[in-house]
């Protein structure tokens, strides 16, 4: 663990100082048949910020394939594979990766079918619920490596969404946090108006900003494919935390009060002031019911064309901005945080994906292993240049995140004060938060009641 770590943050320096370019040193890992392609000059320059004895507890794993299967697209798609570099080359090992925007629908269909990836990414602990309770025989629990790894880097919290009665199962990968509100800081600063503070503050400038310009303020879209509607399951949750508390969204989630509970049928209404208020939304885009088949990937855009003003999204939404888009508080966007009129908490709505195994062979547990390791947080950093990833892995040096806005959201998750309340719909049964959840969010979009989509959710919760 110490080799590992130490080499993690020797490499880490080499290339944040600007050593050899990152494609170059993870390339020159580890060439046994000397036919990489690589220079001996090459070689010899790169290998001194790249030590693959880091690697050696993994064993000789040349030959081997690890099946991924993900939900993880492109772009961040290939930012994820660039992070396995190092790994690849210094095992030998070769990582087929799979990703697919139905992969929460399929990754059933393949688990029953017998066909399950070495490695899946749950973005739901409620999934991994699901499958150790349907499927026991298929999935795997994690080694004794990937276990030290997650007790020694991660919160005792992140651990326990990975277990299930007990047995754990699943490590976190990366984390989000998602209460956050994209704009043009330079559209606001034109129009004089100001970050606001307060829930309070915040809907008093959408209705200026509306009376000023009589039009439409912000821009939404939760449509995702296979698992559309997920977009509109945020927003809900972030209501819940500032509406009900902290307290009352785990016992949401938990089932210990209804689904129908007033308590959420109040959240659903409060973001029903600004999803279902016409005169509020889809600006640029259409009308309230646009939003449900509106791509949740482009649904900010408008910003950029002045056309929308504000844009709730999670900080992975950094990724979606089309290319040569600046992020800055002084650039084209930047984002605030999704305010409260609570006076004694901020809490922040956090998710993330957990690493599970369907296959316990030598090679399947060291990449999971690696996953689990500050080596692969500090790789996935440096392999992410254009920002949209953090990690709550206490090995993590912020200074490796490519942005001021990745480095300001790695630090609000590991601050002790920050109440970081996990995505409810990911910890809910997979039938409800990956299923009537997503539903009841379109069907609520184009026309159904708060009371009509609530009370069909609860009626889906099993029994």
């Amino acid at each position: 663990m110490t080799t590992r770590t130490t080499t993690a943050r020797r490499r880490a320096l080499a290339l944040a100082a600007g050593g050899a370019g990152l494609a170059l040193v993870l390339a020159a890992c580890s060439d046994p048949d000397g036919e990489g392609g690589v220079g001996e000059e090459e070689t010899s320059a790169s290998s001194a910020e790249i030590d693959c004895a880091a690697y050696d507890e993994f064993g000789d794993l040349d030959g081997k394939t690890v099946s991924v299967y993900t939900s993880i697209v492109d772009p961040e798609g290939a930012t994820q594979q660039d992070s396995y570099k190092a790994f690849t080359e210094c095992t030998g090992v070769k990582i087929d990766y799979e990703a697919s925007r139905e992969f929460e629908a399929q990754l059933l269909v393949r688990i029953k079918a017998g066909n399950a990836p070495d490695i899946a990414y749950l973005p739901q602990p409620g999934l991994l619920n699901t499958i150790v309770k349907d499927y026991p025989d298929a999935i795997k629990p994690a080694p004794d490596a990937t276990a030290k790894n997650v007790d020694e880097f991660w919160n005792e919290t992140w651990k326990g969404y990975g277990t299930v009665d007990g047995t754990f199962y699943s490590a976190p990968l990366g984390a989000n946090a998602k209460s956050f509100v994209w704009y043009s800081p330079s559209m606001f600063a034109d129009a004089g108006y100001e970050v606001p503070q307060t829930w309070t503050e915040l809907m008093d400038l959408t209705q200026k900003i509306h009376d000023d310009t009589g039009g439409q303020v912000w821009c939404a879209g939760v449509e995702s494919g296979d698992a559309t509607g997920w977009p509109g399951t945020d927003f809900i949750e972030d209501m819940m935390l500032r509406t009900a508390g902290v307290e009352d969204y785990e016992k949401w989630y938990t089932h210990e009060i209804p689904f129908n509970d007033p308590k959420v049928v109040k959240a659903w209404d409060t973001a029903g002031e600004i999803l279902k208020n016409p005169d509020y939304v889809n600006a640029g885009l259409g009308g309230v019911d646009s939003i449900a088949t509106q791509s949740w990937t482009d649904a900010g855009n408008g910003i950029l064309d002045q056309q929308c003003w504000m844009h709730r999204a999670a900080n992975f939404y950094q990724t979606q901005w089309p290319e040569g888009t600046e992020v800055s508080e002084q650039g084209d966007v930047f984002a605030f945080y999704l305010p409260t009129d609570q006076t004694d908490v901020k809490p922040m709505l956090g998710g993330g994906e957990f690493v599970a195994a369907f296959n316990d062979r030598p090679e399947v547990q060291a990449f999971q292993t690696y996953l689990s390791s500050d080596d692969w947080a500090n790789q996935k950093a440096l392999s992410t240049p254009d920002g949209g990833w953090v990690s709550a892995n206490s090995g993590l040096d912020p200074n490796n995140l490519a942005t001021e806005f990745d480095q300001y959201v790695a630090g609000v998750l590991a601050d002790p004060d920050t109440v970081v309340a996990f995505d409810a719909s990911d910890l809910m049964p997979g039938e409800v938060g990956a299923g009537t959840f997503w539903t009841g969010i379109v069907n609520w979009l184009t026309g159904s009641s708060t009371q009509e989509v609530t009370d069909k959710i609860e009626a889906s919760w099993p029994k």
